[in-house]
């Protein structure tokens, strides 16, 4: 048998002990050693035993200080007290420092002990599903795996989300609609000291104006009409862990005030309360606005806008990232497969071609519902370019019409070109009638 798997009887009475070993031992899942005084029982405590029976009355120490030896040691060791015993005061008191549960000597002890044991099985397979969970949520959120793409510019996201992920620094992530703000957001959140905290995410966009403040930081019962008890605001659910304002660009400048000062003070008061309440979360937002604009233009405050900035993260058009646009394809292949249980379902050369022309002006969302309906729509399991349909509702280039300088007009065409020649420098130089030195030096530099 493991450690693991080891109970403890610490009983000074040879019969007594032997009557309790022998029907614990009764279940074979479970090896039960005995000791007849607290140090032989301390001297052992490194195996690890799944629970500890303490006979109150030992020979060399009583039951209150060998418990607090065994906390000591180890406080994640449940301790159940025999004693011969009925003081209630006493009972309490053990409870209050730690004993998992306080049996008198009776004709009922055996059963109380065993359900004690059940309880104590059963909450540490939930400890040990709860740990399996999360770690199996940390693995999905390891960056690599969280985010599909191996393109120069995803990785050099990877680095600065790792160093998000080691400080408590607040997050700014900025990209156009549908690039995966909220999963970047998740992720540095489960690589995280903060991962066994909540993840809360709030879209600012999606809230009435006027339910803002009831929903970040909560109200009384009766605090308006229709608060019909309280409620919990989203600054108070995630403490201790991450706070998600996606879309921070939309909130009000009086919201935004008060937003300021609960970062500033730490902490919030619930509408129609006066009770302040302590919190310690950390902010990442996100936006698709240009928030330096957003405070030239008095839209945003600047006070603000530099206590969220911490460290920004510009995520990438998936126009500018080359291949990663076939990784994905691929990607969401494979998740419809599994979801609608069909056969695997392969991409041809021609539609990765066709896949690797467009500029994508709604990113991965629009990309993930082309693919699907390619899905749908291919034959033998086989997607073709034929199947590949693209229905956005902006006109193909209209990347281009953002208000950015003529270099970012330059690099945007140079890029959308490479991704649809396949890199192809040469061709690319030929297409736009411009030396190849000129694209050469932009990739070298990183620009591209």
């Amino acid at each position: 048998m493991e450690n693991s798997q080891i109970i403890f009887i610490v009983e000074d009475d040879p019969f007594y002990g032997a009557m309790l070993e022998y029907y614990l031992t009764l279940n074979p899942d479970y090896t039960v050693e005995r000791f007849e005084t607290g140090k032989s029982l301390l001297e052992n405590l490194f195996r690890r035993p799944i629970a500890i029976t303490l006979d109150y009355s030992l020979p060399d120490m009583d039951g209150e200080t060998v418990l607090k030896r065994i906390h000591k040691e180890n406080p994640e060791i449940p301790v159940i007290i025999i004693s011969g015993q009925e003081d209630i005061s006493t009972a309490v008191q053990l409870l209050k420092n730690g004993a998992y549960d306080y049996i008198v000597k009776d004709a009922n002890t055996k059963e109380r002990l065993w359900n004690s044991i059940l309880k104590i099985k059963e909450t540490q397979e939930l400890r040990a599903e709860i740990s399996q969970l999360r770690e199996e949520v940390r693995e999905k959120y390891e960056f690599d795996k969280a985010i599909k793409g191996n393109s120069a510019a995803l990785h050099r996201i990877f680095s600065l989300m790792e160093k998000a992920s080691k400080s408590n620094i607040n997050v700014s992530i900025h990209g156009e609609t549908g690039t995966g703000k909220e999963l970047v957001a998740k992720a540095i959140h489960h690589n995280s000291t903060r991962n066994k905290k909540p993840f809360v995410a709030v879209n600012m966009a999606a809230i009435p104006k006027d339910l803002v403040e009831s929903e970040l930081f909560g109200h009384e019962k009766g605090a308006f009409t229709g608060a019909i008890s309280r409620r919990i605001g989203k600054f108070e659910e995630a403490n201790g862990g991450t706070l998600f304002l996606d879309e921070i660009g939309e909130m009000e400048l009086t919201m935004q005030a008060k937003i300021l000062r609960v970062l500033q003070e730490q902490e919030i008061t619930r509408i129609g309360g006066n009770q302040i309440v302590k919190i310690d979360c950390r902010i990442i937002v996100a936006t698709h606005r240009n928030l330096a604009e957003e405070v030239q233009k008095g839209n945003f405050r600047e006070d603000l806008y530099y206590r969220l900035l911490g460290l920004n993260l510009q995520l990438p058009p998936l126009r500018e990232r080359g291949n990663d646009i076939i990784v994905l394809s691929k990607y969401f292949i494979e998740e419809y497969s599994k979801k609608n249980r069909v056969h695997k379902i392969s991409l041809s050369n021609e539609a990765s071609q066709k896949l690797l022309s467009y500029s994508y002006p709604g990113n991965i969302r629009e990309l993930k519902a082309i693919i699907e309906l390619a899905c749908v729509m291919a034959i033998e399991d086989t997607i073709s370019a034929d199947d590949i349909t693209f229905n956005s509702i902006k006109p193909e280039g209209a990347f281009l019409l953002d208000e950015v300088t003529l270099r970012e007009y330059n690099r945007r065409i140079i890029r959308h070109f490479l991704n649809k020649y396949d890199d192809d420098v040469l061709l690319v130089a030929e297409k736009l009638d411009i030396g190849k030195s000129t694209i050469y030096n932009m990739l070298k530099s990183g620009e591209l």
